[in-house]
Protein backbone atom coordinates (compact mmCIF):
# COMPACT_ATOMS: atom_id res chain seq x y z
CA UNK A 1 0.00 0.00 0.00
CA UNK A 2 1.30 3.64 -0.97
CA UNK A 3 0.31 7.26 0.22
CA UNK A 4 -0.38 9.20 -2.66
CA UNK A 5 -1.49 13.46 -2.47
CA UNK A 6 -3.75 14.14 -4.57
CA UNK A 7 -3.23 18.13 -5.38
CA UNK A 8 -7.04 19.17 -7.49
CA UNK A 9 -8.27 22.21 -7.16
CA UNK A 10 -12.26 20.92 -8.44
CA UNK A 11 -13.53 19.66 -5.72
CA UNK A 12 -15.61 16.64 -7.49
CA UNK A 13 -12.86 15.71 -9.51
CA UNK A 14 -10.92 15.74 -6.33
CA UNK A 15 -12.72 13.12 -4.80
CA UNK A 16 -13.44 10.97 -7.29
CA UNK A 17 -9.10 10.64 -7.65
CA UNK A 18 -9.44 9.85 -3.64
CA UNK A 19 -12.04 7.27 -3.93
CA UNK A 20 -10.33 5.44 -6.69
CA UNK A 21 -7.01 5.72 -5.27
CA UNK A 22 -8.74 4.12 -2.01
CA UNK A 23 -10.14 1.50 -3.62
CA UNK A 24 -6.62 0.48 -4.94
CA UNK A 25 -6.13 -0.27 -1.37
CA UNK A 26 -3.97 2.93 -0.74
CA UNK A 27 -4.06 5.72 1.17
CA UNK A 28 -5.03 9.47 -0.31
CA UNK A 29 -3.95 12.63 1.64
CA UNK A 30 -5.68 15.21 -0.60
CA UNK A 31 -5.17 19.23 -1.04
CA UNK A 32 -6.72 22.14 -3.39
CA UNK A 33 -3.70 24.20 -3.46
CA UNK A 34 0.25 24.74 -2.83
CA UNK A 35 -0.33 25.69 0.74
CA UNK A 36 -2.16 22.41 1.70
CA UNK A 37 -0.18 20.19 -0.33
CA UNK A 38 2.81 21.63 1.44
CA UNK A 39 0.73 21.05 4.45
CA UNK A 40 1.00 17.19 4.08
CA UNK A 41 4.33 17.58 2.42
CA UNK A 42 6.02 18.92 5.91
CA UNK A 43 3.76 16.85 8.03
CA UNK A 44 5.87 13.45 9.48
CA UNK A 45 5.08 10.54 7.38
CA UNK A 46 5.27 8.99 4.58
CA UNK A 47 4.09 9.91 1.32
CA UNK A 48 5.37 7.91 -2.21
CA UNK A 49 3.76 9.63 -5.29
CA UNK A 50 2.13 12.99 -5.82
CA UNK A 51 -1.15 13.29 -8.28
CA UNK A 52 -1.34 16.58 -9.57
CA UNK A 53 -3.73 18.82 -12.16
CA UNK A 54 -1.08 21.01 -14.16
CA UNK A 55 -4.01 23.90 -14.39
CA UNK A 56 -4.17 25.03 -10.58
CA UNK A 57 -6.70 28.11 -10.44
CA UNK A 58 -4.01 29.91 -7.68
CA UNK A 59 -0.94 29.06 -8.97
CA UNK A 60 0.68 30.78 -12.07
CA UNK A 61 2.45 27.39 -13.03
CA UNK A 62 0.13 25.27 -11.11
CA UNK A 63 0.76 21.83 -10.43
CA UNK A 64 4.53 22.32 -12.00
CA UNK A 65 4.77 24.45 -9.03
CA UNK A 66 3.30 21.78 -6.50
CA UNK A 67 5.78 19.54 -7.94
CA UNK A 68 9.01 20.98 -8.23
CA UNK A 69 8.55 22.01 -4.61
CA UNK A 70 7.35 18.27 -3.44
CA UNK A 71 10.28 17.04 -5.00
CA UNK A 72 12.85 19.25 -3.33
CA UNK A 73 10.88 18.42 0.60
CA UNK A 74 11.04 14.40 -0.83
CA UNK A 75 13.48 13.51 -3.90
CA UNK A 76 12.16 9.95 -3.71
CA UNK A 77 8.53 11.22 -4.69
CA UNK A 78 6.80 9.69 -7.92
CA UNK A 79 4.80 12.03 -10.20
CA UNK A 80 1.44 11.75 -12.31
CA UNK A 81 0.21 14.89 -13.63
CA UNK A 82 -3.18 15.25 -15.04
CA UNK A 83 -4.70 18.18 -17.64
CA UNK A 84 -7.58 18.77 -19.32
CA UNK A 85 -5.15 19.28 -22.01
CA UNK A 86 -3.39 17.33 -24.16
CA UNK A 87 0.17 16.96 -23.40
CA UNK A 88 2.48 18.98 -25.54
CA UNK A 89 5.94 18.84 -25.99
CA UNK A 90 6.28 22.13 -23.16
CA UNK A 91 4.12 20.60 -20.83
CA UNK A 92 6.14 17.70 -20.58
CA UNK A 93 9.45 20.10 -20.98
CA UNK A 94 8.48 21.18 -17.15
CA UNK A 95 7.91 17.51 -15.83
CA UNK A 96 9.98 17.33 -12.59
CA UNK A 97 12.42 13.60 -13.64
CA UNK A 98 10.68 10.78 -13.83
CA UNK A 99 6.96 12.61 -14.22
CA UNK A 100 4.32 10.69 -15.90
CA UNK A 101 0.61 11.90 -17.55
CA UNK A 102 -2.53 11.26 -17.78
CA UNK A 103 -5.17 13.18 -19.53
CA UNK A 104 -8.81 14.03 -17.83
CA UNK A 105 -11.44 13.26 -18.18
CA UNK A 106 -10.01 10.02 -17.33
CA UNK A 107 -12.18 6.99 -15.87
CA UNK A 108 -11.09 4.79 -12.94
CA UNK A 109 -9.51 1.98 -14.59
CA UNK A 110 -7.14 4.97 -16.59
CA UNK A 111 -5.91 6.18 -13.51
CA UNK A 112 -5.57 2.61 -11.91
CA UNK A 113 -3.32 2.03 -14.66
CA UNK A 114 -1.52 5.29 -14.50
CA UNK A 115 -1.06 5.26 -10.54
CA UNK A 116 -0.31 1.60 -10.71
CA UNK A 117 2.25 1.91 -13.51
CA UNK A 118 3.83 5.18 -11.39
CA UNK A 119 4.33 3.12 -8.35
CA UNK A 120 6.36 0.07 -9.94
Amino acid sequence: MAVVLIVEDEFFVRQNAEWTIGDLGHDALVAGDLEGALSHLNAAGAINALFVDIRLSTLAFGGYDVANQAVKLRPDLRVLYTSGSPLTADMQAQFVRGGLFIQKPYSPAQLEVSVSGMLQ
